[in-house]
């Protein structure tokens, strides 16, 4: 009864934080307007029809998927490395993404001419990022593999991620004013920027990535309590390993592609889920994740407004407002 409860609750919490984030911002709009604009009343302000319907009702959506992403990739690299802090901006895979990025829009100056807008497309930004992750996660477990110390694993992350810091440095530093712009503008964060068909491929690529991590749930709950135990039950332990850094560097990178890097959500989440849980089954805590994300960076999108004349960057809200979070989870909890 008290777990269901709280999912009630936590649902009602994620509706009102979507409510507030189409009613929040320079302009304020009443609660009741905005549910007669999402339901087709007429007698609404057009301008306020258009400030919903065109730009705060698809930054709220990709607010949710961000923080799907991010929670659900965090679950599963820390299941995957057997790490509580294991996350994609810890362990460095959102530099590798960024490095992929950086290559496309620094980078493009060393190719011909007529290669460089195909380039700087969308598309390619997801590719290129996705790539990035992925590769730097390949690395990772690599390396997992040969020291059985879980500190090392996160020295080892960190480095990588300072190698494609170095290198971004140095495309930066050979860069135009115009490509340095793009990258910086990128690096910041932002969730407003997508257009419809964008958000549309987002969408589609968090599905896909929640989908596979939802077939997962048997072999990673399996996986928690060793190989051998897992391989013991039947499943193959290798290809599942694959599979989870597929799952994994899909949801991180796309999520960076998109919407710049973002701090702390993928690490703090999971691990407010298992406190909320109190269990470790991976079929409450994906679930769990993807509440709890969703409704994080709601909030943290609205805290991003509360400057009327500006929006301050995502990636630095979700910087303040994760750290804590981490450093309660850590101390109160001994979550390492």
């Amino acid at each position: 009864m008290k777990q269901k409860l709280g999912w009630g609750l936590g649902i009602l919490l994620l509706l009102f934080l979507f409510a507030l984030n189409l009613s929040w911002g320079s302009v304020k709009i009443p609660l009741a307007s905005v549910w007669d604009i999402l339901t087709g009343h007429e007698g609404v302000k057009s301008s306020w029809e258009y400030i919903v319907l065109h730009y705060r009702l698809p930054k709220a959506l990709v607010a949710m998927l961000v923080g799907i992403a991010l929670s659900v990739s965090g679950l599963l690299m820390q299941t995957l490395f057997r790490n509580p802090m294991a996350e994609s901006y810890v362990l460095g895979v959102s530099a590798g993404a960024g490095l992929g990025v950086a290559l496309v829009l620094m980078g493009g100056a060393l190719l011909p001419a007529f290669i460089s807008p195909l380039l700087t497309s969308n598309y390619t930004l997801l590719l290129t990022a996705v790539l990035g992750s992925l590769v730097l996660l390949l690395l990772i477990l690599a390396v997992s593999k040969q020291v059985k110390n879980s500190i090392t694993v996160l020295i080892v992350g960190l480095m990588f991620g300072s190698f494609a810091n170095a290198v971004i440095a140095i495309l930066s530093f050979f860069s135009e004013a115009d490509q340095l712009k793009k990258y910086v503008v990128w690096m910041s964060g932002s969730l407003g920027n997508l257009t419809q068909e964008m958000i549309l491929l987002f969408g589609l690529v968090v599905g896909l990535g929640v989908g596979l991590a939802l077939l997962l749930i048997r072999p990673l709950d399996a996986l928690l309590l060793g190989d051998t135990y897992a391989a013991s039950l039947g499943i193959k332990v290798k290809q599942t390993r694959n599979l989870i850094i597929i799952t994994a560097s899909l949801l991180a990178g796309g999520a960076t592609a998109f919407v710049g890097p973002i701090a702390f959500i993928g690490l703090a989440v999971p691990h407010m889920a298992r406190m909320l849980c109190k269990k470790n089954t991976h079929r409450s805590l994906l679930f769990a994740c993807m509440l709890l994300g969703s409704t994080l960076m709601l909030l943290c999108d609205i805290l991003t407004q509360v400057n009327a004349n500006a929006v301050l960057p995502i990636n630095a809200i979700t910087a303040i407002f994760g750290a804590p979070i981490v450093l309660v989870l850590v101390f109160k909890y001994r979550i390492i």
